[in-house]
């Protein structure tokens, strides 16, 4: 059988013209490469040099260094596009996240992940944390940016931070005017537009107003619109505030509980593919600096769970 470190040699000593430089190249000895182009000679039944200074070539020579260096070139590609997968460098990672960790935390952090990544393919979906957790649950996606639900039957998390939620609305509404923290007290008046976020808030004095209420949106564009047409306020997480129209304002909730958990998520039961796994540590390792810029809190869970 010829093996590839026989016609590894081979090539090397007939680019290099001598033993003793395909040594140095390949760090053996002299001897050890004679004994396998003698080999390599035998298993083909014929010489590979003309004569024993390895400086010409035969026939058979000529078309053994010509193939070789095709299989050799195309053996050490594959292993390396094989190291590549094994180390999170290359292949396909289909992501799914919150709209708002979509638009202002993972542009950055996408960015940096993939500057060394050659061949490597991100699908990027932004939905509400319901479907998330489905996409994670049901195999559609390999890691899920979201808060954690009631039912996680199959998903794993790990908490990644929790930033406060705040009342929004139009900017000339009288809420507005206070410029203090809002009591719950003080929203009875408006129509609150229900949103995902809010769906497992749990104070009594939220649930009379939700009880109240007789819209709900999912899509924050949709959301944010309804509010500056005037049908209503809204509660949305501190990072899906920050670039609010001017016509909207964020007003911050005098409930210290009003916070909500965004956790990574991935499925239970199944080894994450490599590039899942780089993924989960860059973003581990990136929080410092993403809780820096953004305000939000990576410490303990803590909070509403939507």
């Amino acid at each position: 059988m010829i093996r590839l470190d026989a016609l590894r040699a081979f090539v090397v000593v007939a680019e290099s013209g001598t033993l003793r430089e395909a040594a140095d190249q390949l760090g053996r000895t002299q001897s050890a490469i004679s004994m396998t182009l003698k080999q390599l000679e035998a298993e083909l039944a014929g010489s590979l040099f003309e004569t024993d200074r390895k400086r010409d070539l035969t026939d058979l020579g000529h078309y053994v260094r010509e193939v070789a260096t095709d299989i050799l070139r195309d053996h050490d590609r594959g292993i390396d596009l094989i190291k590549r997968y094994a180390k999170g460098k290359s292949g396909r990672l289909r992501l799914v996240s919150v709209p708002s960790v979509a638009a202002l935390v993972l542009p950055d952090l996408l960015r940096s992940f993939m500057k060394d990544l050659e061949g490597a393919e991100i699908d990027l979906v932004d939905t509400d944390s319901a479907a998330v957790r489905k996409a994670i649950a049901s195999g559609r996606a390999d890691l899920g940016i979201a808060s954690p639900g009631a039912s996680m039957d199959g998903i794993e998390t790990e908490f990644l931070f929790s930033d406060r939620l705040y009342l929004v609305c139009r900017a000339d509404s009288p809420l507005a005017i206070e410029n203090v923290p809002i009591e719950w007290g003080q929203m009875q008046d408006f129509p609150l537009i229900m949103n995902e976020t809010l769906v497992q808030l749990q104070s009594q004095e939220f649930q009379r107003q939700a009880n109240r209420s007789r819209l709900s949106v999912r899509n924050i564009l949709s959301l944010l619109a309804m509010v500056r047409a005037g049908t209503g306020i809204t509660i949305l997480p501190g990072l899906a505030t920050v670039s609010l129209d001017p016509e909207l304002v964020a007003l911050p909730l005098a409930d210290p509980a009003c916070s909500r958990s965004v956790c990574l998520l991935w499925r239970s039961g199944r080894a994450p593919s490599p590039i899942a796994q780089a993924m989960r540590l860059h973003l581990r390792n990136s929080l410092p600096h993403l809780a820096a810029c953004y305000g939000f809190v990576t410490g303990p869970e803590t909070g509403n769970r939507d």
